[in-house]
């Protein structure tokens, strides 16, 4: 699902973005922030968090710069110690 969603982004973007000029009042551009959204968070929660950015983007908002915040999923939870031997 993830693939597919990117792959729709990538096609607005070669289609249809270059006749909109430019229109996006943040950086990186809604688009590519949805992409990397997708890459970082996967299809439901980079899906979300591209429709809150695309709802933030409108005259007035002043835009600027919004990066996909860092994802925290990535770290472990917990670390795994090596078992001591009482002898």
């Amino acid at each position: 699902m993830r693939r597919l969603l990117i792959l729709l982004v990538k096609a607005y973007q070669l289609l249809l973005s270059p006749v909109m000029a430019g229109r996006c009042r943040f950086y990186p551009s809604c688009s590519h922030y949805t992409v990397e959204a997708l890459q970082e968070y996967g299809a439901l929660r980079g899906s979300w968090l591209s429709i809150c950015r695309i709802a933030r983007c409108h005259p007035l908002n002043d835009g600027g710069y919004d990066p996909v915040p860092p994802c925290q999923c990535k770290k472990p939870q917990f670390q795994l110690s090596r078992p001591s031997h009482n002898d």
